[in-house]
């Protein structure tokens, strides 16, 4: 890294906004932002079932990007709320396509962050066609392996404080099977029990994703309507493996290879193991790889937001 750190754009509303009804009982917020008829480019959230928030669109330079940004299936402004049915990866993929189509664009720059980022490349491969850059911000490839790193024995062990309070609400017994003893809390009758398991299951997270604390980071993931949505649709994802054969994302890596792109990880991310970067960057060799030193897995960390804020002015240019 040289010269001054890159940092976001100055805050912008967007110029349209709606709901897309894309079936099976769902409607998806979408907004629109930057400058109409520039280089259009899609922002995926990550989660799943997070939401993006206004400094997502500052990503972006407004006045060189035409920038979707939506808030997927079941969570964020979209309805119904925390929905699991119809809900899987595939979904979200056919969403992308309908909102590539609202627009009119051939082809669009695709941006993806943690779950985002396995999003992304799901879509990408589906549609290499349709993605005229790639840039992926702390890689998950949903893999057991990596699934098991966070929720069973891997994190427990940097931040055994933390984990205790994540496996408090399961009892001893069914620790052996963490994100299967959640789903029984998630998807279950009991709402005290619900929403005790989803604070515990979202807080993990925001207390885990960055490299030294950050409470603005953190702070959403105990609100109770925020965490419900995150931790069911989340754990209904990772129980799943994300509706993806084992490894399929590093192994559909080639059709990627016509495609520039950008990979961006923190050297001591959490949630997201620099291997599985790694591997990817191994697959698709002609994308820039940047493995940022003294960093975690948020966007918001000072090394990782300046090297992809370099990318999409890069792309732009």
């Amino acid at each position: 890294m040289s010269g001054t750190l890159r940092t976001l754009y100055p805050e912008i509303e967007p110029f349209d906004s709606g709901m897309l009804d894309v079936g099976d009982g769902h409607q998806i917020y979408w907004e629109r932002v930057g400058t109409r008829g520039a280089k259009p480019a899609m922002f995926l959230h990550g989660g799943p079932g997070g939401a993006f928030s206004p400094k997502h669109r500052r990503l972006f330079d407004p006045a060189r990007y035409d920038l979707i940004l939506f808030d997927q299936r079941g969570c964020g402004k979209s309805v119904p709320n925390a929905s699991l049915e119809a809900n899987t990866t595939w979904h979200l993929v056919a969403d992308i396509e309908r909102l590539r189509e609202m627009i009119g664009v051939e082809k669009w720059l695709v941006f993806g962050g943690s779950w985002g980022s396995t999003l992304a490349l799901a879509y990408a491969e589906a549609h290499p066609e349709r993605v005229s850059e790639l840039v992926v911000r702390g890689v998950y490839t949903l893999t057991r392996a990596e699934l098991a790193w966070y929720y069973q024995f891997g994190v427990s062990e940097m931040f055994p404080d933390k984990w205790e309070r994540f496996v408090a609400p399961i009892p001893p017994e069914e620790r052996g099977d963490m994100m299967g003893a959640y789903r029984k809390r998630l998807v279950g009758d009991d709402r005290k029990a619900q929403i005790e398991a989803a604070r515990a299951w979202s807080i993990w997270e925001g207390e885990t994703i960055t490299l030294l604390p950050e409470p603005e980071t953190s702070g959403k993931f105990g609100e109770d309507e925020f965490a419900l949505a995150f931790a069911r649709i989340e754990n209904h994802y990772f129980v799943h493996a994300g509706w993806l054969e084992e490894g399929q994302l590093i192994r559909g890596a080639h059709k990627l290879r016509s495609i520039p792109g950008t990979i961006v990880h923190g050297r001591y991310d959490m949630p997201c193991p620099a291997r599985f970067a790694w591997e990817l960057h191994k697959a698709w060799p002609e994308a820039e790889f940047h493995l940022i030193e003294g960093a975690g897995h948020a966007y918001s960390e000072p090394g990782i937001l300046d090297r992809l804020i370099r990318a999409t002015d890069h792309y732009a240019s």
